[in-house]
């Protein structure tokens, strides 16, 4: 049987040591903010416009650049589906916000790993590796 692949990219905001995460609205998870692309959006026209969908801010094009590409089962049922996250760093305009979409926003530490989907740890894992992430 296989596994259905859901394609997301993310953005990977970090300051101080913690990164930002944010937690959709009628969902209890955290997740690294983005999402998935419509159409034949490309990578980088995903981010964009899903950070600004979530975050109320402009990716500044010319700065986004590829963190990593992770793929992780969504948890540990048999046959889950998988997600593929392209990470990408990116400086912005504006003032971060939660939209409608977003209840919360917040900066998380190596420590709330827990906090987040498997895909996401992995991320966390290796900022850790790099001493990016406290």
């Amino acid at each position: 049987m296989t596994s259905v692949l859901i394609d997301t990219v993310a953005w990977v905001r970090i300051e101080g040591g913690r990164i930002l995460c944010a937690r959709p609205r009628g969902k209890d998870v955290f997740y690294i903010p983005g999402g998935k692309r419509e159409g034949a959006e490309t990578d980088l026209q995903t981010l964009l416009r899903e950070i600004e969908e979530e975050l109320t801010v402009g990716l500044i094009r010319e700065t986004v650049v590829h963190a990593g590409t992770y793929e992780a089962p969504v948890d540990d049922r048999p046959g889950a589906a998988v997600v593929r996250m392209s990470c990408y760093y990116g400086d912005y305009r504006g003032t971060l916000a939660a939209s409608s979409e977003i209840e919360e926003m917040a900066w998380f530490s190596f420590a709330d790993r827990a906090f987040v989907p498997p895909v996401d740890q992995l991320l966390f894992d290796d900022l850790k590796a790099t001493g990016a992430l406290s």
